[in-house]
């Protein structure tokens, strides 16, 4: 794993301060000693070639809206889903008046006027020369290529700030971050002439077969070969009484170009939830330039695949399609600038589900604190923040040459729900389930127990490779192999979680429908009741997540980094939540 020069964010996030430079006034913010692995050093950038940087103000009282979190979170409290307004979270969040004066009168000295990016005005950005970059932030931006896919970055290995504005200035951004994108499905197998098979074999993982969990009588023996919104209603209890409530919103976000086709939603309601209306649409929004053409050439198989998860399972919920384009600068794909979208609305959509992430050993720890807290931000609002684990095992988000495990961004933030991956029926861990323990993120007290549990049980193992008192995810699962789908007409089964995390925002998002309904608020950040409560769940205790050269973490009874808490009981989390 990447060594990096870690600083102190904020309450769970716990570094060691940078040295200063020998360059007279400034300090080091960050810094990390290599390229990551799959970066190439391509030479130095232009000097006079304009980039877009992005810097973040010290928050204004973070620690207090973290405490706000966990009370509206924490059905033992009297404040459980007295939820903020976007005003209120914005007092919360906003820099004190001596921050904005400082930064400011620092980039007006260098000719900068920035530009606001953020409704609570801690996220500036503008443009600049890479000479003026480099000179501003005693920096070494160079051009970096991601050999796998091709995409060149502008970065340096460290920069630094005026030492006065320490307690000012956060974040120069993206400086260090090497994010890339990590795809989270994969064709399994495809069926030409557009009939649903009757069996297919299954992928098979490195790990464990044995199979446990619960398998309800009524779950058909299909389900074993092929998984459908069928099979998640028998395995859940999911019921198919229609949601009602118009005010009740799902998101789906959509990156990289991959779109959602209506004709295939259409096909796939047709065949697989013929109780839905075939015509059955998500709305649009985008933003970044962001787009939805139709077409089957458009066919985007992450797209459709959460848009059939999410129509095809939340019945009746209104779903959001999010499209982010490529016109982004926010050194996370678009991420960044999703959450100041999502924030900047006055009523945001209650559950949110997201199927791409990062690797965690290629982000700036305090950029992805920064992000962490624009979801914190969202949780206090009301809103689930779900996001698949990842592919790759202890490997990351897809498999590759490891030391090291490596954890995934965001699902380390404290402040989402993790969703890893089963397989089969009885259920067993899905042996692509990304999960482990965070090297940005401390501990959350909420997994105190579960967590501390776990690790006593497999101590000494893997000592060394992980760090045992981060962030532990994922926090819950579902299926996430030999899903079907239809893409561009054809009918296809993939594998990955980001399956799974449509079919567990679908779950929220039914359970929001009946809280409305009976006038209750939202659930909002889940983790909380979850850890509290963890019967609500299906505990799996069989497999594990092979990655870096070993045989991974195992699957045990109780919290698990491959499965988390379970797969969901749709009874019990109904009972938890009250309807």
């Amino acid at each position: 794993m990447v060594s990096i020069t870690w600083i102190f964010l904020g309450s769970l996030i716990a570094f060691t301060s940078a040295t200063p430079t020998s360059r007279s006034g400034m300090f080091v913010r960050s810094s990390r000693s290599d390229v990551p692995a799959g970066f190439a050093h391509q030479g130095t950038a232009p000097a006079d070639m304009s980039i877009p940087l992005r810097v973040a103000l010290v928050q204004g009282n973070i620690g207090g809206l973290e405490k706000v979190l966990d009370d509206v979170s924490n059905p033992s409290s009297s404040n459980y889903g007295n939820h903020l307004s976007k005003e209120e979270v914005e007092e919360f969040v906003k820099p004190a008046k001596a921050s904005v004066d400082a930064v400011n009168v620092f980039l007006e000295s260098n000719g900068i006027k920035a530009t606001t990016l953020s409704p609570a005005g801690d996220w500036l950005g503008f443009s600049v020369p890479v000479s003026k970059a480099n000179e501003m932030f005693d920096a070494n931006f160079a051009v970096y290529k991601h050999i796998a896919t091709g995409q060149e970055l502008i970065r340096t290995l460290s920069y630094s700030i005026p030492s006065s504005l320490k307690d000012h200035l956060d974040v120069v951004h993206p400086t260090i971050s090497f994010a890339v994108s990590n795809a989270k499905n994969e064709i399994s197998f495809t069926v030409p002439n557009g009939t649903f098979p009757s069996k297919v074999v299954p992928l098979k993982h490195n790990g464990t077969a044995t199979q446990s969990g619960p398998q309800p009588a009524s779950v058909p023996a299909s389900c074993n070969s092929i998984i459908t919104p069928a099979c998640l209603q028998a395995l859940y209890g999911i019921p198919t009484t229609p949601a009602t409530q118009s005010s009740n919103r799902l998101a789906v976000t959509g990156y990289t170009n991959s779109w959602a086709q209506q004709a295939d939603l259409s096909a796939f309601l047709a065949a697989l939830r013929p109780d839905i209306n075939p015509s059955t649409t998500a709305s649009l929004q985008t933003i970044d330039g962001g787009s939805n053409p139709q077409g089957p050439q458009y066919a985007g198989l992450e797209a459709n695949l959460d848009i059939q998860y999410t129509v095809g399972v939340a019945q009746g919920v209104p779903v959001i399609f999010i499209s982010v384009g490529p016109n982004n600068s926010d050194g996370f794909g678009g991420h960044l600038d999703l959450a100041q979208y999502l924030l900047s609305m006055s009523q945001p959509p209650q559950v949110v589900t997201t199927s791409y992430g990062f690797d965690e050993n290629t982000i700036d720890p305090n950029a992805a604190a920064n992000l962490c807290n624009a979801y914190m931000q969202l949780g206090t609002r009301g809103v689930s923040m779900i996001f698949a684990s990842g592919d790759g095992g202890v490997g990351g988000g897809q498999p590759k040459s490891c030391g090291n495990f490596i954890a995934t961004f965001p699902s380390t933030c404290p402040y989402v729900t993790s969703v890893g991956g089963t397989q089969g029926v009885p259920e067993t861990a899905a042996g692509l389930s990304s999960g482990g323990f965070s090297a940005i993120f401390a501990r959350p007290s909420y997994q105190a127990a579960a967590v501390g549990n776990y690790l006593n049980r497999i101590a000494p193992l893997y000592a060394g490779k992980f760090n045992p008192n981060g962030r532990a995810f994922p926090d819950v699962a579902a299926q996430a192999e030999n899903v079907e789908i239809v893409n561009g007409g054809v009918y296809t089964t993939v594998y990955g979680t980001s399956a799974a995390s449509p079919m567990f925002a679908s779950i929220i998002a039914l359970l929001n429908d009946r809280r409305i309904a009976t006038g209750k608020s939202v659930l909002g950040f889940l983790n909380t009741a979850l850890y509290a409560n963890p019967g609500v769940l299906n505990d799996i205790a069989s497999g594990s997540n092979p990655g870096c050269g070993t045989n991974g973490f195992p699957s045990l009874s109780g919290w698990d980094p491959v499965t988390g808490l379970g797969t969901p009981n749709y009874g019990a989390l109904a009972s938890l939540a009250g309807v």
